[in-house]
């Protein structure tokens, strides 16, 4: 019975950390591109991306302890870190041991972002657009059979067309400031 309930709470804790990382993604895009209105003002989308970033890592947690403890896959604890040395499906766990050594390199270098300097920052947290795509393929090829139902396609395709929308805004729309900051010219 202990066995099924670490089964179901790695599963459920995986799926709502994709859904809190996708957020993630899709606010960082959004504060990237210096969207902004009236009723969501630009600190307000960055901290929302701070808190529920930490959040999500709070999911991951869950997620990799019930997978380490379920005795089922044989998932162990240096598994977590070095990527594409389990005996369970090497290549799907590798790429979600990638995915979260990124995700815990990003986090910790956020915390001491003003002792790092902005541009060590920047240069990190570039990793993001590396580590959420890794982060979905884990899901879909570690999934086994939950992969193919219906609600869970559903919401893998759900989270990928959000993030792509947010990233096709952050790299389209250019902010006036982010002309001026590359030397360019801002049109009168």
């Amino acid at each position: 019975m202990i066995d099924h309930a670490l089964w179901y709470a790695s599963r459920a804790t995986g799926l709502v950390t994709l859904l809190l990382f996708t957020t993630t993604a899709v606010l960082g895009a959004l504060g990237a591109a210096r969207f902004a209105t009236s009723r969501w003002p630009g600190f307000v989308i960055a901290a929302l991306h701070r808190n529920v970033s930490l959040v999500a890592m709070g999911f991951l947690t869950v997620h990799v302890v019930t997978a380490v403890v379920d005795p089922y896959a044989g998932i162990g604890w240096w598994d977590v870190i070095l990527p594409f040395g389990s005996v369970y499906r090497p290549l799907w766990l590798g790429l979600g041991a990638v995915a979260g050594d990124l995700a815990v390199a990003i986090v910790l270098t956020s915390l001491v972002r003003t002792r790092i300097g902005l541009r060590t920052w920047r240069v990190v947290h570039w990793a993001s657009y590396a580590c959420w795509p890794l982060a979905v393929i884990h899901g879909i090829g570690t999934g086994g059979a939950d992969s193919h139902v219906g609600w869970v396609l559903g919401l893998d395709a759900g989270c990928v067309l959000a993030v792509a929308a947010a990233l096709g805004r952050r790299f389209v729309v250019v902010h006036a400031d982010t002309r001026v900051r590359r030397g360019g010219q801002v049109r009168p």
